[in-house]
């Protein structure tokens, strides 16, 4: 059996499946709302009931057949099918490209840049893109084995970029991607080009108060803005951490806190907080994104990856020494003083007026414009 096959890939959701979930959403169940009923504490049910409306209504079949028109492939990987989308540019010196997603993402974020990174208006800054599906998520599921910590998935994506041929390419990523790439560069310093992220290269530690001082008032603001993550948000990485299993038991009966559970968070990390999600990243790709996490049932294996992992939590990684750039958006809290250590950072660009979490969405072009500038001199 040829274990490095790589096969090409259709999605086909079964007509009764999306049968019934809509039949779920139809019968939802809301309890009465909390005092106030607003994003405090957690998704309003005003906002969910109309969300969920618009789910009922999300013509799944439609999207589907438009996403098959994007070349998609499975492949198995040390025990593992990983799905992925591979997408060549006309361009004969095009740069090999590999994006990773994070959580509560998935591969549909980076659809929409396709175009740009593939077929840009100056032929020199041209992309053959790779979007893999981290194990565990959407269709890189069932999870065959335990233990997928960042390192485990790098030396994956350095096989797949083996197995289609590229020696030399580029990485980038958000969120869980952006702990991903970086470690590429790791695994593999002589054949990663450059290292792209947008977020941050990890947590800032705890600092003293001289240190506090010294910060800019941007890096202060970060700082703060960190030390209230870890007071009101870390809830969701408590409970991932330690019983995925009891979030993807409970996601998986339930359309509804599936929907709720990630809304919660493209609420918080998307900028302005004050703006709904669906206006700042679009009801379809909410829609999408929650169905995708609905009908692969891989919210539990998607928080045993993300988030369940051990090993790694506070350690100083050691510098890959490959060029590496950061972009930080408005509701990003990189602060580079305090990772640059452990990476060779040739370039760091503040945005601090626009963006938030999920920059593919919410600035692509900036992203690009970014990812552009940092590869021209590299590749």
């Amino acid at each position: 059996m040829n274990t490095t096959a790589i096969t090409p890939f259709q999605i086909h959701i079964p007509d009764d499946d999306v049968r019934d979930l809509r039949q779920r959403l139809q019968n939802a169940r809301f309890p009465e709302p909390l005092p106030g009923d607003d994003w405090s504490t957690g998704v309003p049910i005003a906002a969910l009931r109309q969300l969920v409306s618009s789910w009922h209504a999300f013509d799944w079949p439609d999207y589907e057949s438009r996403l098959n028109e994007v070349p998609q492939f499975t492949t198995t990987i040390d025990g593992q099918v990983i799905h992925f989308v591979h997408v060549r540019s006309k361009s004969p010196d095009a740069t090999p490209l590999l994006l990773t997603h994070g959580w509560p993402g998935s591969f549909l974020e980076f659809l929409g840049l396709i175009g740009a990174l593939t077929n840009p208006d100056d032929p020199s800054d041209a992309f053959d893109v790779v979007i893999p599906s981290l194990p565990g998520f959407g269709f890189s599921t069932p999870l065959g084995s335990p233990g997928w910590p960042t390192r485990r998935i790098a030396e994956a994506w350095v096989e797949l970029m083996d197995r289609l041929g590229y020696d030399r390419f580029a990485v980038q990523g958000g969120d869980i991607g952006a702990a991903v790439a970086p470690e590429v560069g790791r695994v593999a310093p002589e054949r990663v080009i450059g290292v792209h992220v947008n977020g941050t290269l990890g947590f800032v530690p705890e600092v003293d108060a001289e240190t506090a001082a010294s910060l800019t008032e941007l890096e202060q603001d970060r700082l703060r803005r960190i030390g209230q993550f870890m007071q009101n948000e870390f809830g969701y990485i408590a409970l991932q951490s330690t019983r995925p299993g009891l979030v993807g038991a409970m996601l998986a009966d339930s359309p509804v806190a599936q929907l709720a559970w990630i809304l919660d968070k493209f609420r918080a990390w998307t900028w302005p907080l004050e703006a709904e999600p669906e206006d700042v990243v679009g009801s379809e790709f909410l829609l999408a994104n929650a169905s995708l996490y609905w009908f692969t049932a891989s919210a539990g294996s998607a928080a045993f990856v993300g988030y369940a992992q051990d090993g790694g939590w506070g350690e100083v990684p050691a510098n890959s020494g490959v060029p590496t750039a950061v972009i930080c958006f408005a509701h990003d809290i990189g602060i580079r003083r305090f990772v640059e250590d452990s990476h060779t950072i040739v370039r760091w660009t503040d945005v601090p007026d626009r963006g938030g979490h999920f920059a593919p969405l919410e600035e692509p072009e900036t992203l690009i414009d970014d990812l552009r500038a940092f590869l021209r001199p590299l590749r």
